[in-house]
């Protein structure tokens, strides 16, 4: 299946995440890097923009697992397993949107 356009309330919110930058630099290390959008459960479902994260490219899809970082993909497991699940990552992304951009 195909991806479906993103409504408005999807396209703002992974604007306001890639805004934020990659979660697990913001969460772990503490810094602020660009951030490409990982969907979560896929693309194709309605809502299904707004079930993403933003994961720099070496998070995301860098492919390789080391001390320093374990990319999402291909190593869902251990990224996980080091990071949390991504629907913590999700919950704790919430947390940002709302605390830098509706002041919660």
């Amino acid at each position: 299946m195909k991806s479906h356009p993103p409504t408005n309330e999807e396209r703002d919110w992974m604007t306001q995440i890639a805004d934020i930058g990659c979660v697990i630099c913001l969460k772990f290390i503490g810094v602020v890097t660009p951030a490409e959008i990982h969907h979560i459960n896929g693309k194709t479902k309605k809502g299904s923009h707004l079930e993403t994260i933003p994961l720099c490219y070496m998070h995301h899809r860098g492919g390789k697992d080391t001390p320093a970082f374990t990319s999402r993909h291909p190593h869902k497991a251990r990224f996980e397993e080091r990071y949390g699940t991504e629907l913590e990552l999700l919950e704790y992304m919430r947390n940002e949107v709302s605390r830098k951009y509706y002041g919660y």
